[in-house]
């Protein structure tokens, strides 16, 4: 599976695998059988309440929420629909910045051109035709689709910190706060959640090393937990030398 790396603002690098065409096919069926349950809702509702007006202003109500689907999800769940969520895809900057509105207006723009009214063709024939699973939507945001599981190179992620060369320099000095013990947890905690792809358990490992060290950062849970244990890794052994 391909590859991108990516630069983030505060100088890690992140290596993702591009998401694969089918895995966004299947996470774009999760989004549209949540259409199809939302107008079943409706067509009962309407039949037994009456809750929309007749003619074209009810169809607009029933289109209304199916329209910003995509947008308003990406927009409040940081690149996510809930397909994309149940298959761990999201949508990133390739530049390494935050994507914001613009980013996922672009997206959402596009998206009738070469999705819906060509039935995916044009979507489909994009992302296998430019090398970084980009559709004429990310193409226009300088966005991709990445999964979040951790590669299958890297099922071991205390492995980064034998990485460690001559003239690193650290990411987060408030790693140096760390205790020995709190350490050892992470270490325990982040093998058994990279292992077992318990993304819940590295996302509250991650928070709770945020909070016990001050760390504000939007690097994902992951190579954030990995970047901490290696930056931990050389203070300790700079201050002992």
């Amino acid at each position: 599976m391909s590859t991108i790396r990516i630069q983030t603002t505060q100088n890690v690098t992140l290596e993702y695998e591009i998401a694969s065409t089918g895995e966004r096919v299947l996470a774009t069926l999760i989004d549209y059988g949540l259409y199809v349950v939302w107008f079943i809702a409706w067509a009962i509702l309407n039949s037994n309440y009456h809750i929309a007006p007749e003619g074209r202003g009810g169809q607009v109500l029933m289109f209304l929420p199916t329209t910003f689907y995509m947008l308003a999800c990406e927009v409040f769940f940081n690149g996510q629909s809930l397909g994309k969520k149940a298959r761990h895809l999201r949508v990133v900057r390739l530049d390494g910045t935050r994507a914001g509105l613009g980013d996922y207006l672009l997206r959402w723009l596009l998206r009738p051109l070469e999705i819906v009214s060509t039935f995916g063709v044009l979507a489909f024939v994009s992302i296998l035709l430019n090398g970084r699973g980009q559709r004429l939507g990310d193409l226009a945001a300088g966005t991709g689709v990445i999964t979040l599981k951790p590669k299958a190179a890297a099922r071991n992620p205390l492995a980064v910190e034998a990485t460690l060369v001559e003239g690193y320099q650290p990411v987060f000095a408030q790693a140096a706060t760390l205790t020995d013990h709190d350490v050892a947890l992470i270490r325990q905690l982040l093998y058994q959640g990279s292992r077992q792809e318990n993304y819940m358990l590295l996302n509250e490992l991650a928070n709770k090393v945020k909070a016990v060290t001050g760390i504000r950062t939007d690097v994902p849970d992951l190579p954030f937990l990995q970047t901490v244990l290696r930056d931990h890794a050389h203070l300790v052994a700079v201050g002992a030398s």
